[in-house]
């Protein structure tokens, strides 16, 4: 998900309200940064903002929190927000696999929209869906565990059904074509809207997990 440098990207990330640039402050108190008890759903790898910043404009009784690793790629979510004010909604730019230095005990939901599928076998512990990572999720979670994974990558979608089922998780609503259900409640990434237009099938799941 590279794009070409953005000029002075690092300096219109760095002056925006919405980046948190010592997230690891908040570890286990994000409550307080947002100033309320709501729950608290996170993004991680999410792009160009789209979904994050429309699912927090949905539901402003719900904290959303996206994550993402390149400066090329939040800047556009940043360019999108100069105009906003969405108090539900923060970022953070970093990369997942310290994910565990940010969050404790204190995140409802995950989603995981149109992932990296690392397609490599070698690579198969650097997806987001991988045993590595759910490991990692099992420490922030608050209470009962809740991924949504969405993706037009069959082989990522095959390894995470496999992968979430043995490590527990129950699957349900899971579907190899989301748009043929018309569903008015989805809310799309920019990835998505495009293979929307281009009739690409996108894969979705909802796992869940109790303490």
């Amino acid at each position: 998900m590279r794009l070409k440098n953005v000029k002075n990207a690092g300096n219109i990330i760095e002056k925006s309200n919405y980046i948190v640039k010592t997230p690891e402050i908040y570890k286990g108190k994000w409550k307080e940064k947002f100033n309320n008890n709501n729950p608290i759903c996170i993004e991680i790898g999410m792009g160009k903002g789209d979904f994050i910043i429309g699912i927090a404009k949905k539901n402003p009784n719900i904290n959303y929190i996206g994550i993402e690793m390149y400066d090329s790629v939040i800047v556009r979510a940043v360019q999108k927000l100069e105009d906003e004010k969405i108090d539900n909604l923060l970022l953070i730019r970093m990369d997942a696999n310290y994910i565990n230095d940010v969050f404790e005990r204190e995140v409802d939901t995950i989603y995981l929209n149109f992932s990296d599928p690392w397609p490599k076998e070698r690579h198969a512990k650097r997806r987001l869906t991988s045993q590595t990572f759910l490991k990692k999720y099992d420490d922030i979670f608050k209470g009962n565990k809740k991924i949504f994974q969405k993706t037009d990558n069959i082989d990522l979608f095959s390894f995470s059904i496999e992968s979430l089922s043995s490590y527990g998780y129950v699957l349900k609503n899971v579907t190899l074509d989301l748009h043929s259900k018309n569903d008015t409640e989805n809310v799309m990434t920019e990835y998505e809207k495009k293979f929307k237009e281009k009739n690409v099938r996108i894969c979705r799941l909802e796992a869940y997990k109790n303490n």
